[in-house]
C-alpha cells in the first residue's frame, strides 16, 4: 500500500472514531434499536432512471461526488437552522438514515434532487393551500423515491403513495382504467388533505407524519398504550408503533436534512431539463394511447409519463388528457381519426396565378385539392389558405377551444357567469369531479 493511501485510510479510521464518540440523544424514552427501512428509502439508482423523466430529462451534474462525515454537533447545528414547525432532533434513528441518505444512497439523492425540479412545485403548492409546512414535500421522497408510478409491496401507489381505501376517501378515483393516486396534481391535493386532517387530530407533526404511515389508528393505539394522553409525541410512543413506522420519522428528518445539506456532503445533483410546457383535452370517446401517439407525433412512453393515472393506456370518455403544448393542435385537427371514426372529405377548387417562365405572361391554372374535416368543426386549410370572412380555417378551428387561467377567489361558478357557460359544462370540458380548482390552473371554457 502506498504512504498517499496509508494516510487517507488513518485519517478515515480517525474521523469515524471522532464521530463515534460525539453521541446525542434528544428524546427522553430510549429508542429501541429495531427498526425497518421504509421501502423508498433504498430505492435503487437503476430503478430511479427507469422512470421516463429522469431517464429523459436529468444528466450528469457539474462536479465529483466525495463522502464527507460530521460530528453530531454540526448536524444538531444544521437541523435546528431548517426553518419548520416540525420537530427535527437528532438521536440514534436519526442519525443512522442520515448516513444512509448521506453515503450509501448519495447516488440515488443526487437523482432525487434532480426529479424534485419536477415535482416541488407541484408539492408546494398543495402544501400552501392547506396552510401546512413546505418541508412535508420531502415525504414522496422517502415514499417512492418521487416515481409517479411507483407501487409498495402491500399495494400503495403513487408519488405520496396511498393505499386505495384511503385515495378514495380523500377524492382519487381507483377503478379498472384509473388510478389517480398516480395523478402528481391530484394525488398532492389529497395527501395535503390527508396530514391536515392528521395533524387536526393529534397536534403533533411527529404523529401526523406516523399515522399518515400506518394509519391513525395504530398511532392512537399507541398513545392509548403509553398511558400518555395529553402531550404525546412521535418520541414519547415510539417503542409502541410497528417497526417500519419507528423508522418512517426519523427517514422524513433524514430526507428533509439531506435535500437542504447535500452539498455539505459531496453530493452532486443531477442537472434537470423541465419537461415541456403541457395542457390538457378533454377526449370523447375511449382512445388507447397507441392512436393518440401515431397523430400527435409522440410515443407511448411520453404519454404514459404525462397521463399516469391511466392503468391500460386507454384514456376513458370524458376525461382529461394531458399532452405537450405544442401536440394540443394536431390533436384537435386529427380528433376523428384517432377515435377511429371515418373524415368527412371536401374537395375544394382554388386557382392560382402564375408567371409564364418562357413568356413572362401570366397564366392560370386550376388545382384541386381534398381535405379531411371533423365532422364537429371545420377543417383545417394549408397555411395561407382564408375563408370567406378572410380569415384563415386555422385560426377559426383554433378559436374554438378557448381556456382561462384560475385567479385567486375564482369558482366555477364566477368562471362560468364571465364565459356565457355553465359549471356543468366546465365540468364536462375539464374532467373536474368536484368543485376544486387552483390559482394558475387552465380551465378550459369552449
Amino acid at each position: 500500500m502506498s504512504k498517499k493511501n496509508i494516510i487517507t485510510c488513518l485519517s478515515i479510521l480517525v474521523a469515524s472514531m471522532a464521530y463515534a464518540q460525539d453521541v446525542v440523544v434528544t428524546s427522553s424514552d430510549s429508542v429501541g434499536e429495531a427498526v425497518d427501512m421504509p421501502e423508498g428509502v433504498l430505492v435503487s439508482e437503476d430503478d430511479l432512471m427507469g422512470d421516463y423523466n429522469n431517464s429523459n430529462n436529468l444528466s450528469e451534474g457539474m462536479g465529483t461526488s466525495r463522502v464527507l462525515s460530521y460530528s453530531d454537533s454540526i448536524l444538531v447545528s444544521r437541523l435546528s437552522r431548517i426553518p419548520t414547525t416540525i420537530d427535527m432532533p437528532l438521536n440514534d434513528v436519526t442519525r443512522k438514515y442520515i448516513e444512509t441518505y448521506s453515503n450509501r444512497m448519495k447516488g440515488s439523492v443526487s437523482i432525487m434532487l434532480g426529479s424534485s425540479n419536477f415535482y416541488n412545485p407541484i408539492f408546494e403548492e398543495a402544501l400552501e393551500r392547506y396552510g401546512l409546512p413546505l418541508e412535508l414535500k420531502y415525504l414522496p421522497v422517502i415514499e417512492s423515491g418521487l416515481r409517479p408510478s411507483a407501487t409498495s409491496r402491500a399495494g400503495a401507489a403513487g408519488l405520496w403513495q396511498f393505499m386505495i381505501g384511503t385515495g378514495k376517501r380523500y377524492g382519487l378515483e381507483v377503478n379498472t382504467l384509473v388510478d389517480e393516486r398516480r395523478d402528481p396534481i391530484k394525488s398532492s391535493d389529497a395527501a395535503a388533505h390527508y396530514l391536515r386532517d392528521l395533524y387536526d387530530m393529534f397536534g403533533d407533526w411527529g404523529l401526523a407524519i406516523a399515522a399518515y404511515n400506518c394509519g391513525e389508528g395504530n398511532v392512537q393505539k399507541a398513545i392509548t398504550r403509553s398511558g400518555n394522553q395529553d402531550g404525546a409525541d412521535f418520541w414519547s410512543v415510539y417503542n409502541r408503533l410497528p417497526h417500519e413506522t419507528r423508522g418512517y420519522v426519523p427517514a422524513f428528518i433524514a430526507a428533509t436534512y439531506i435535500m437542504n445539506y447535500y452539498c455539505e456532503h459531496g453530493i452532486v445533483p443531477r442537472e434537470a431539463t423541465l419537461p415541456l410546457e403541457s395542457d390538457t383535452v378533454v377526449v370523447q370517446r375511449n382512445v388507447k394511447f397507441s392512436q393518440i401517439a401515431a397523430k400527435c407525433n409522440l410515443t407511448v412512453d411520453e404519454l404514459r409519463a404525462l397521463n399516469p393515472q391511466y392503468r391500460q393506456d386507454i384514456v376513458p370518455a370524458d376525461y382529461a388528457l394531458c399532452l405537450p403544448a405544442g401536440s394540443v393542435e394536431d390533436f384537435i385537427l386529427n380528433e376523428d381519426s384517432i377515435y377511429g371514426l371515418s373524415p368527412v372529405s371536401v374537395a375544394l377548387t382554388t386557382t392560382t396565378r402564375r408567371i409564364g417562365a418562357d413568356d413572362g405572361e401570366n397564366a392560370q391554372s386550376e388545382q384541386t385539392t381534398t381535405y379531411s374535416r371533423n365532422t364537429r368543426s371545420a377543417s383545417r386549410s394549408r397555411s395561407g389558405q382564408t375563408s370567406r370572412n378572410g380569415r384563415s380555417s386555422r385560426s377559426r378551428r383554433l378559436r374554438t377551444t378557448q381556456s382561462v387561467s384560475v385567479k385567486s377567489g375564482d369558482t366555477l361558478s364566477s368562471i362560468a357567469k364571465k364565459n356565457g357557460t355553465t359549471v356543468s359544462k366546465l365540468r364536462q370540458l375539464n374532467g373536474i369531479k368536484g368543485n376544486i380548482i387552483r390559482p394558475g390552473q387552465k380551465v378550459r371554457v369552449k
